[in-house]
């Protein structure tokens, strides 16, 4: 009786090895990289995993069902569009990876962390176009991408003017007029302008665009 309980020991851990060995490590790093509501998953590779195959899945925070997202079932690239199926911005969502070898062997599948398009996207800074008149500095601001206006219905911007003596100036304008005449500057002086969005009803803004500086005549 001892000799067959070995044997039946022995079989189960050289059965568990072998299922062991058929398994894939799964994929790392699963996380949602948002940016102006374009909501694109990504992951790095299982250790060691080469020629691999990539399913994702999605689902609404709460909801038991996860569902296939088109185009990223057996892919070979590390990363996925979910924009499309995490359109809306008041829900809150979870993605995950499997990773699969031909012909039959599959990782565990790999979670992201909870997301929210609403709060965990990334609004890029407008960009700035400035022009020297008699007047002063006229500034034009081009408004963010239409789905960031569709989202947002009360953006503002913050224009940041610096000075010569590096004071700073800071003026607000309303996402609707987006541009602006500021007078009473000095002439042969040297002015750096930056801009801001500014979301209110969220208390969020964009980080700063890039200095942009002119010299009046």
């Amino acid at each position: 009786m001892s000799r067959l309980l070995l044997g039946a020991v022995l079989l189960g851990v050289t059965v568990q090895a072998s299922v062991d060995q058929m398994m894939l490590a799964p994929p790392t790093q699963v996380r949602f990289d948002s940016v102006d509501y374009k909501n694109i998953l990504w992951w790095a590779p299982p250790p060691n995993g080469t020629s691999l195959q990539y399913y994702v899945q999605w689902k609404i925070y709460g909801e038991p069902q996860w569902s296939d997202v088109d185009g990223c079932q057996g892919i070979q690239k590390h990363h996925c569009d979910l924009s499309g199926v995490t359109s809306e911005p008041r829900e809150w969502y979870y993605a995950r990876v499997l990773a699969s070898a031909l012909p039959s062997r599959k990782s565990a599948w790999a979670l992201s962390a909870r997301f929210s398009p609403r709060w965990d996207t990334t609004i890029s800074p407008p960009a700035l176009r400035l022009n020297v008149t008699a007047q002063g500095i006229v500034v034009r601001v081009k408004p963010p991408k239409l789905l960031v206006r569709k989202m947002h219905s009360s953006l503002q911007y913050k224009i940041y003017l610096r000075h010569t003596s590096g004071d700073e100036e800071v003026f607000e304008m309303d996402c609707c007029f987006n541009k602006l005449t500021l007078k009473e500057l000095k002439h042969k002086d040297k002015y750096c302008l930056q801009a801001q969005t500014v979301m209110p009803l969220q208390a969020r803004s964009s980080a700063r665009s890039s200095l942009k500086c002119v010299a009046l005549p």
